[in-house]
């Protein structure tokens, strides 16, 4: 008689990682912001030799650490995956040389949910709103949120991105506020397509002020709202202490904005691909809303009050 009264070998299987939660592994790429748990360093990935991650801080200093190590990706733990592209100065400089180094068009995810013990343990998304679990994101509404560039637009979407999908909110880039009026022509907004729109440097006496006034003023202003903040480009909205700064510094109108940032921060900034690298570093500094001035997270929360108002 084969009676095994006790069932199996209790300790048969992988029985070690039963209720241990899994970190997941990401493919290495270069200027991935990555940040060392044991030591808080953080940095863009420039190398990969000899076992070894070489992270640049924002001061271009540079540490080595632990391939096999876990790293803090955009706040959530994990580990790193062989690289699909070449990884080290070299390569980049070879993609410089052959006219492909500016990066993939593809827009960072938002930032994960994160639990609090203050919340009784609920999720909260980067935005500071409790996150709906298990719900699919919705049909995308008739209306939009239109941002001047794509760094902008990446930057809501870190922020906002996982509210925006629950309430079908497309964002969509304009390529520079001077292509709103085609835009909306082409839209042609209503009371159940509505559009807002966010601009940069929107303060008194600026292009983008008349073009907003123009906008407001015009056929469609009764389903459009745009709304602004006053700083000179969107990298401004990060709080200057993300990246070791007491404040963001003042760069003279006889030298383009991004380029005087990135020279002052001593970052390359020769080419477009050096300017795209530098915002994915800063961007990658951004966990939650708390590191965003106010003069942006109010006007990005109305602007999603305003699309997403029932109709009636």
């Amino acid at each position: 008689m084969d009676d095994d009264r006790y069932g199996g070998d209790v300790l048969s299987g992988d029985w070690r990682s039963r209720g241990v939660k899994k970190v997941r592994q990401v493919p290495l790429e270069r200027d991935m912001v990555l940040e060392d748990p044991a030591t808080g360093w953080a940095g863009a990935v420039v190398r990969l030799e000899a076992g070894n991650v070489e992270l640049e801080d924002w001061k271009g200093r540079t540490r080595s650490f632990p391939f096999s190590g876990q790293f803090l990706l955009e706040g959530e733990l994990v580990t790193l995956g062989r690289p699909q592209a070449p990884v080290g100065r070299s390569a980049a400089a070879a993609r410089g040389a052959s006219g492909q180094g500016a990066p993939s068009s593809g827009r960072p995810g938002a930032a994960p949910a994160v639990r609090h013990a203050s919340d009784g343990g609920r999720l909260r998304t980067a935005s500071g709103s409790f996150a709906v679990e298990s719900q699919r994101a919705r049909v995308a509404l008739p209306s939009r949120i239109m941002v001047e560039g794509k760094h902008d637009a990446e930057l809501v979407e870190k922020v906002w991105g996982a509210d925006l999908r629950v309430e079908g909110v497309v964002v969509e880039e304009l390529s520079g506020v001077d292509n709103l009026a085609a835009v909306l022509d082409e839209f042609q907004p209503s009371r159940d397509r509505r559009v807002g729109v966010l601009v940069d440097h929107l303060v008194p006496g600026s292009k983008e002020s008349r073009f907003a006034s123009s906008v407001m003023q015009g056929k469609w202003g009764a389903h459009v709202l745009v709304v602004g903040h006053p700083f000179v480009d969107v990298w401004q909205s990060v709080k200057p202490g993300r990246l070791g700064l007491e404040s963001w510094p003042t760069i003279p109108r006889s030298i383009e904005w991004k380029q005087g940032i990135c020279q002052h921060l001593g970052w390359p900034h020769a080419e477009q691909a050096d300017i795209a690298r530098a915002w994915q570093r800063i961007l990658g500094q951004v966990r939650t809303f708390a590191d965003l001035e106010p003069q942006l997270l109010g006007r990005v929360e109305e602007l999603i009050d305003f699309v997403t108002e029932p109709r009636g």
